[in-house]
């Protein structure tokens, strides 16, 4: 590999994690209007149930937890937004931490970016600490310059949502 195409591939991973770390600081600071303005016009964002392997998911063929296009990811964020939203009134305290990051290397585009993330995120309400562990499946693409999201996935590693129950936050 020439040294050319090295620092490409170094300056694509420093991008990618950037996006991803900005997405992590939205995220936490309820910046939810902003956190939108990261995706496509025709993005999508999931967290498909736990107990069906990777292999085998389909939004189509599964019952996910959450199988959000761009409309639906801004009918939720106008929702969480709300102080009638109970769930998340007053609102959660957060924190996502994102590591692992691993770009795919076999992208036959230079426009699209397939990504692999670690994530723990951690919220607190109500004198009670809740924790998601997983990881994310990125598909991002070039527009104008800028990598746009355009489908998150968020796997859980976990049992179950117990003692959670639900995902009232943005994972």
């Amino acid at each position: 590999m020439t040294n050319t195409k090295k620092v490409e591939r170094m300056l694509r991973h420093f991008e990618v994690e950037q996006l991803l770390f900005q997405e992590a600081q939205l995220l936490d600071g309820w910046q939810l209007m902003d956190w939108l303005d990261l995706f496509t016009e025709d993005a999508n964002y999931l967290v498909p149930p736990m107990d069906v392997s990777e292999a085998e998911l389909d939004p189509k063929k599964h019952l996910y937890y959450i199988a959000d296009d761009k409309r639906r990811m801004t009918e939720r964020v106008v929702r969480l937004d709300k102080k009638t939203c109970h769930s998340e009134f007053p609102r959660s305290k957060v924190r996502h931490l994102v590591s692992n990051v691993q770009v795919s290397d076999d992208d036959t585009s230079a426009d699209i970016c397939n990504v692999r993330a670690s994530f723990v995120v951690y919220r607190s309400k109500d004198n009670t600490t809740h924790t998601f562990i997983g990881h994310y499946r990125y598909r991002l693409v070039l527009v104008d310059g800028s990598w746009k999201i355009n489908t998150k996935e968020c796997c859980l590693d976990m049992d179950g949502l117990k003692p959670h129950a639900r995902i009232s936050i943005i994972l």
